[in-house]
């Protein structure tokens, strides 16, 4: 039997670049988990974005083994978690895993907005937290302002809040015999089933699905057959084992420990995060609390710049959706961009990241239509319809009201931006609820939005406002009755679905405006005049015009009768006219491209 009061199952939380990743390599250092000549920073965040950006996109475990000061050898399971918005559901899962978090706020910089959100999440998971503040190195660190603010803001008991630096490694033994005192061991379980929370999983070529999980009750090993319960579905285990932090092959799993399961499980959606595992012959009755599945929340249209790249696209989404179940797509084409794919993502920082390894690793040239969020249209039939493309939204005339996704957003400024903060929010149709001073400097303000208004450039228009000085996080909250129209955009009375958008009525001229001034510049000049014009349900409501070539058919007329040159002028005109009528705009590639990403960036 597994000794469990030798056993510590805790994660690290933190806002982005406060040092959590930094920390966790230190505490790899100090248990001897991983030998020097194979150190390297941020070790945990293994892929090559996670390191660029300096941000951790996957959830990493590692099971390390200290021997504490009363001389017993403690198992260490920690999951290092990612800090954004768009992957709180892998947050909250992995919280769940565990029964301890460590908490880590940058002495110079103070608590922040993803300090408050993961710190509420962990505290609603019951967990038992561990405040440490990191960066005490630095010049401007100030540890008794952060230490009240963690007791202001988070209402954590601050006094014993540890002082580390996690890049000299100083503190840092005492955090890890913290863990030991602070943090309780796994409860024994109520009865002799066998449960295991699912909270990752990623795909090997070689191996199919690889299950990170945290066992609850029970033992898992090779041979056995297990049943994912939300599915029903059997496999046979081909390997159990834990992250050391590489995949360490193991005989079994006991209760209470972290570790990973290799069964016959070929695609990655499958299985779901939050799911529980349990043995086929002697099954659970039932699983474990707060699974939910993962819904998408923003929708774009991505299509190769080459036409001859779909199936290369359609390939490199394939692989992605292995390791990656939150991602869904669907193949779609559009009259103006030719075939493409319709994708689901959970946040934009999830689009930008999918798009980015799409480029990088399959060599892709790819463009995305303009983001569009779930839309809940309520039909005057009483029945109700989810609408993610602006192409699919019915006939007004059969439409009773849409309804919006709403965000509960926590944005933290300096109080000399808060007028322009506060400015910001509302042109974005923001109510702000509440505001909170931090200390003398800052101000935590709550407010309820669109999520529809934060797609786009809301938080460079943040970061550009506070002089980078604000963070920003937000969750979802309800949805909203609002007064949203479709805006299309007509070249030469020819509605361009690419160009479609939902926006809501207040805004649609302004939109319009932008949009057609956008395509003046990129649309080549035709022989004939062309209208550009922004449409809300037929009526126009904004127009730019692209002039036409003009042949000068009076060059060969010297002096003479004027009524000659009037002639040739009015034939020309003539001619124009019949162009007009029958002529097509031919827009480049070029002109999509450069619209669509005036209006992404």
């Amino acid at each position: 039997m597994t000794d469990l009061s030798l056993i510590r199952n805790f994660s690290i939380i933190a806002h982005i670049d406060h040092g959590k990743s930094t920390l966790a390599d230190r505490m790899l250092e100090l248990t001897h988990s991983v030998e020097q000549r194979k150190m390297k920073e941020q070790l945990l965040d293994s892929m090559d974005l996670e390191r660029e950006r300096g941000i951790t996109i996957k959830a990493h475990p590692v099971t390390m083994k200290y021997k504490a000061k009363d001389g017993k050898t403690y198992t260490f399971n920690l999951i290092d978690t990612p800090g954004h918005v768009d992957f709180s559901y892998e947050v909250s899962r992995s919280l769940q895993a565990c029964e301890g978090a460590i908490l880590v706020v940058d002495a110079a910089q103070g608590v922040e907005a993803q300090t408050v959100s993961n710190t509420y999440l962990a505290t609603e998971n019951g967990l038992d937290i561990l405040p440490v503040l990191n960066k005490i190195e630095m010049p401007n660190a100030d540890i008794d302002e952060v230490s009240q603010q963690i007791e202001d803001i988070l209402a954590i008991e601050a006094t014993d809040a540890l002082q580390v630096s996690a890049k000299t490694g100083q503190g840092v033994e005492a955090v890890l015999e913290a863990v030991v005192e602070r943090f309780p061991p796994p409860k024994p379980a109520d009865d002799q089933y066998t449960r295991a929370l699912v909270f990752d999983s990623k795909y090997d070529a070689f191996r199919g699905v690889v299950v990170y999980m945290r066992l609850f009750s029970g033992t898992l090993k090779a041979g056995d057959r297990v049943q994912v319960m939300s599915t029903g579905e059997n496999y046979e285990i081909k390997e159990v084992g834990v992250f050391t932090p590489e995949m360490e092959k193991s005989k079994q799993l006991g209760e209470g420990s972290v570790g990973y399961v290799i069964a016959n499980i070929k695609d990655a959606s499958e299985i779901q995060i939050g799911d529980t595992l349990t043995l086929s012959k002697n099954a659970a009755p039932d699983p474990l609390p707060g699974f939910k599945e993962i819904h998408p929340m923003v929708f774009s249209g991505i299509y190769p710049v080459e036409t001859s790249d779909y199936e290369k696209l359609g390939a490199g989404m394939d692989k992605l959706r292995l390791n990656d179940a939150s991602f869904s797509f669907q193949a779609e084409s559009s009259i103006a961009l030719g075939f493409g794919y319709r994708c689901g993502f959970l946040g934009l920082l999830h689009m930008e990241i999918i798009m980015e390894r799409l480029r990088r690793e399959f060599n892709l040239d790819i463009i995305s239509s303009y983001p569009n969020v779930v839309y809940k249209v309520i039909m005057k039939n009483g029945t109700e319809e989810e609408i993610d493309n602006p192409m699919y939204l019915p006939d007004p005339s059969l439409i009773e009201h849409i309804e919006e996704p709403m965000i509960m957003a926590t944005i933290i400024c300096p109080t000399d931006y808060l007028g322009e903060m506060m400015q910001l929010i509302m042109d974005r149709r923001g109510e702000i609820i509440k505001t909170d001073s931090i200390d003398g400097h800052r101000v935590m303000l709550t407010c309820h939005m669109p999520l529809n208004e934060v797609l786009i450039d809301f938080y460079d228009k943040l970061k550009t406002v506070s002089r980078g000085y604000a963070s920003m996080d937000y969750e979802y909250s309800d949805y909203q009755p609002s007064e949203l129209v479709k805006l299309d955009i007509l070249i030469h009375g020819e509605p361009v679905d690419a160009f479609s958008s939902i926006v809501h009525r207040s805004k649609a001229e302004f939109r319009g405006r932008q949009m057609c001034k956008s395509l003046l510049d990129v649309i080549p000049r035709q022989a004939f005049s062309v209208a550009l014009q922004a449409a809300v349900n037929g009526k126009i409501i904004a127009r730019e015009t692209i002039r036409a070539f003009r042949k000068d058919v009076t060059a060969k007329c010297y002096g003479g009768d004027i009524s000659r040159k009037r002639k040739l002028l009015e034939r020309q005109k003539e001619g124009k006219k019949k162009l007009k009528k029958i002529g097509k705009v031919n827009i480049p590639q070029e002109a999509f491209i450069a619209v669509l990403k005036t209006n992404t960036q």
